[in-house]
């Protein structure tokens, strides 16, 4: 395959007249889908959009590349358009762009085409070949220009060879989120210069195709230093001790004699990173606070859906066991486990789910302070997720206590008729991001050690004082605060349920089951509904009839409570069927997985959507399952079993009415995320 087997005649324009940024990119846009490779326009150009926003493709030189990588792409195309007066494209160099390439690579495994558009992006560095294509004065001078090129460039085969002569050698590896073009513009001005001032160098590119060029031991071991020029991950810990310059992926474009000269200077840093990546700190500098905490945050989530997934359906399962065994409506409390086959699914899907949170902390905080950040975090995530009710086993050799002592008892240590401190999953979150940067912190404290103390700092030093730090803050500080939090919670309900309110307690108890899909909120509502079915059982066992109005309040609370849970999974996974160009393809993946959950009465399934951008979906999910908890009470649907989804429908009041709210709810759900969330980024 060539460069120009990938142009049409229809996607090259010689005489564009744009105004500013968006307008060229709307106009390449265009004549990429006027050569026939989008099968979805709209979608191909948010994909372009967000690629910007990661970082401009104005590369500098009057040289702009954007590309984007998408399902809406046919087959692999360029587009290409010459701005003669030039137009501000936020270029590297500040200076207005004129010649412009469009990439249009389908999300494929197939990458042979991105083999021919790392050879366009050599070419571009060639000053003389860049003029002639601004002043072709037809489409097939355009087109020949860049053949002959090709041709030229072929028959000189690799210039990145090493020269036995050199004084210095110098590694290199280069990168950029997508893998296509500045991933091999920024080799290539490297190899350039390298060979312009006399220098042996080896460049690994990481592109879209996988690594090329892949650095050996020995290479690295021989190099005078390594210069990581790129803004995606890069395996470090093979650099470790090496002079070793961290940079982004532009100044290996616009920057090589900089770069280079600061490894045969000797200027760089020995690198002292302990992780599999390249450091977060650096990479966040340039990204900017929200798009670095947002990359933090769904570190956690990614690692975290397959034990939602994966223990949430184990629970349906044991469900669906009990409810054709006949316990749907017998099984009361122990629903779910009423049989030794439910009870091991059950069992299963209870410590998947258990390490949702803890999983959601831990790599939370790898992503920010890579591997020793992991200790820390899961340590902080098991504290969210269980509380810190295990202290109020505890018996003290001295019942009097005083001081400190007494204060740390009474505010962390939960006794017999103490608060909530289980934070959830919102909690893990608070743990990922402060056990991330407490293990930062630690490395820049420990960075002025002796370099005999190097082996203890991954292996004593940061766990040790880590997991002390974390330990308290989440018992002294997130977990009480929660917990205080929470028992306002249940006393506001409880307030309004003896008022006679039950409608308004229905909107109110179906809001909080999707305010934090699983965590203390949800919890609290859930407690307070199962505490309302023991009132109910207990007024009955007093001889109270089950037509009762206060034993038929207790049922319609359980009623609005499960169906506000079921609305956000179930909502969500149509919403990624109706709209898939607002989802990621891993979040559309989990459709079917979050339908299950949610008919199964299994909330956390929506954890993953809400996590990744909580602004759009908490609200959306709160206010529709509230309706949803509010129609239900309206209906007068009742239910008697604590849990089970529509395993045990068979104990509704109003079942189809019941049907309704939900349904009702889910569909209200799909819409509004398909008008309120952003487009998902290429």
């Amino acid at each position: 395959m060539k460069i120009i087997d990938l142009l049409d005649d229809r996607s090259i324009l010689l005489d564009g007249r744009v105004a500013d940024k968006k307008a060229a990119l709307d106009q390449m846009v265009e004549l990429m889908d006027a050569s026939g490779k989008l099968r979805d326009k709209e979608t191909y150009r948010q994909g372009v959009y967000a690629r910007e926003q990661e970082g401009s493709t104005g590369i500098g030189e009057g040289i702009a590349i954007p590309h984007c990588k998408s399902d809406a792409v046919i087959k692999p195309g360029l587009a290409a358009m010459v701005v003669k007066d030039g137009v501000e494209f936020e270029s590297l160099d500040g200076q207005p762009a004129h010649l412009f390439f469009l990439i249009a690579a389908p999300n494929t495994e197939d990458n042979v085409h991105l083999d021919v558009l790392s050879r366009l992006s050599v070419l571009l560095m060639d000053e003389d070949f860049t003029n002639k294509l601004r002043q072709a004065a037809s489409v097939s001078e355009f087109k020949q220009i860049i053949e002959d090129a090709e041709k030229s460039s072929e028959n000189e085969g690799d210039t990145s060879v090493e020269r036995a002569d050199s004084e210095h050698y110098i590694v290199a590896v280069t990168g950029c989120p997508t893998g296509i073009a500045h991933t091999y513009m920024a080799a290539e001005a490297l190899e350039k210069k390298a060979k312009e001032l006399g220098y042996s160098i080896k460049v690994e590119t990481r592109g879209a195709g996988g690594a090329k060029n892949v650095l050996t031991a020995d290479e690295i071991e021989r190099a005078d230093g390594i210069i990581v020029a790129a803004d995606t991950q890069v395996p470090m810990d093979r650099f470790q001790g090496k002079p070793t310059v961290v940079t982004k992926v532009a100044d290996g474009i616009n920057k090589p004699e900089e770069l280079l000269r600061e490894i045969v200077d000797g200027k760089a840093p020995l690198y002292e990173g302990g992780g599999e990546t390249a450091p977060k700190e650096e990479i966040a500098e340039k990204e900017g606070i929200g798009h670095a905490t947002y990359k933090h945050l769904m570190s956690g989530v990614s690692h975290m859906l397959p034990f939602v997934i994966g223990g949430g359906i184990m629970i349906a399962i044991a469900f669906l066991i009990d409810t054709l065994c006949g316990y749907g409506g017998t099984g009361g409390g122990n629903f779910g486990t009423c049989t030794p086959l439910s009870a091991l699914f059950k069992y299963i899907g209870d410590f998947s789910m258990g390490l949702m949170v803890p999983v959601l902390a831990g790599y939370i905080a790898y992503s920010i302070a890579d591997r020793p950040g992991l200790a820390v975090g899961f340590t902080g995530g098991l504290l969210a997720a269980n509380g810190n009710a295990v202290l109020a086993k505890y018996v003290f050799a001295n019942e009097s206590l005083g001081g400190f002592s007494k204060f740390i008892s009474n505010f962390a240590f939960v006794g017999e008729n103490g608060g909530n401190t289980v934070s959830g999953f919102l909690g893990g979150i608070a743990a990922g991001f402060v056990a991330g940067f407490i293990v930062l912190g630690l490395k820049k404290l420990c960075s002025k050690l002796p370099d005999s103390l190097e082996g203890i700092k991954p292996t004593l030093i940061y766990p040790l004082v880590g997991i002390f730090l974390i330990g308290i803050l989440m018992t002294m500080v997130f977990n009480p605060l929660i917990g205080l939090i929470n028992t306002g919670l249940s006393n506001m309900l409880t307030s309004i349920s003896d008022a006679g309110m039950i409608t308004v307690l229905g909107l109110i108890l179906g809001a909080m089951m999707a305010i934090d899909m699983g965590g203390p909120i949800n919890k609290a509502a859930y407690v307070f509904g199962s505490g309302m079915l023991a009132t109910a059982s207990q007024m009955m066992a007093q001889g109270v009839q089950a037509s009762d109005p206060a034993v038929q309040a207790c049922y319609m609370a359980m009623a609005s409570i499960m169906v506000g849970g079921m609305v956000p999974p179930v909502g969500i996974a149509a919403a990624c069927k109706l709209f898939p160009r607002k989802f990621t393809k891993a979040e559309q993946g989990s459709a079917v997985s979050n339908i299950v959950m949610g008919c199964s009465f299994i909330t956390e399934g929506a954890i993953p959507f809400a996590a990744s951008v909580p602004l759009h979906v908490i609200p959306v999910t709160m206010s529709v399952a509230g309706v949803a908890g509010l129609l239900s009470a309206l209906f007068g649907c009742t239910l008697m079993a604590p849990h089970g989804g529509v395993f045990v429908f068979a104990t509704v009041g109003q079942p189809l009415l019941y049907i309704v709210a939900w349904l009702v709810g889910s569909a209200v759900t799909a819409v509004m995320l398909g008008f309120i969330k952003k487009d998902a980024k290429a």
